[in-house]
């Protein structure tokens, strides 16, 4: 039997869900223990990262069919939202303007947005929508967590967990879009699984990369 994209969806999202200890961060903030600056370098770090992806999903959605254009201008449009609200987060952590301005980003947690980079000029636009999808599983997982430990042990408000609790949220727009530009890519044979497994487990590795930079 023909797999359809949800089956597909669920299945690499499965097969490619991170190794529990792979991130060290996460477990850090939610027990209260990672240090204040570590924190600000979080947000320093994301604002490099999120125009990184927007401009990355934006040239995707050029060169893409009309279902899978759909899927990453979405997420363009997401990354202009939560760079509003990553402003409160480092204005929380002590991240001000001068900070930003004076900062200069580590290697390892700008591997994965160099990475989203070289997928949106060389990947097939379908094998990314697959890769992605699963690999936002596990960042949404991660924000939640994160949002948690904020409010429980750092006394952030709703304003200041805001970019967390963006990510953290359901996206049954954003889900029913993958699957459509994934069926897309079946239908039309333009959608490689084992390219787009190989990049999925990429994606998974630079953002192990980036957590264990952070910590």
């Amino acid at each position: 039997m023909t797999a359809t994209a949800g089956d597909l969806l669920q299945t690499t999202t499965r097969a490619l869900a991170p190794d529990p200890e792979a991130n060290p961060f996460v477990p850090l903030v939610e027990r209260g223990e990672a240090p204040p600056q570590t924190l600000a370098r979080l947000a320093l770090e994301q604002q490099w990262v999120i125009p990184a992806d927007r401009r990355s999903f934006q040239h995707l959605a050029e060169r893409a069919d009309p279902a899978a254009a759909a899927f990453f201008t979405t997420l363009a449009t997401g990354e202009d939202l939560a760079a509003q609200h990553l402003t409160a987060f480092a204005r929380a952590c002590g991240a001000t303007d001068e900070r930003s301005r004076a900062y200069v980003p580590l290697a390892g947690c700008q591997a994965y947005p160099a990475y989203v980079s070289w997928l949106a000029l060389n990947a097939a636009p379908a094998d990314v929508v697959l890769a992605l999808t699963a690999n936002f599983s596990a960042w949404g997982d991660y924000c939640a967590r994160i949002a948690q430990g904020l409010r429980t042990h750092y006394g952030f408000g709703d304003a200041a967990c805001a970019f967390f609790d963006f990510f953290a949220a359901p996206a049954p727009d954003l889900d029913a879009q993958a699957t459509a530009a994934v069926q897309a890519g079946l239908d039309t044979g333009t959608l490689d699984t084992n390219s787009a497994h190989t990049y999925g487990t990429l994606l998974q590795r630079y953002e192990s990369m980036f957590w264990a930079t952070l910590s």
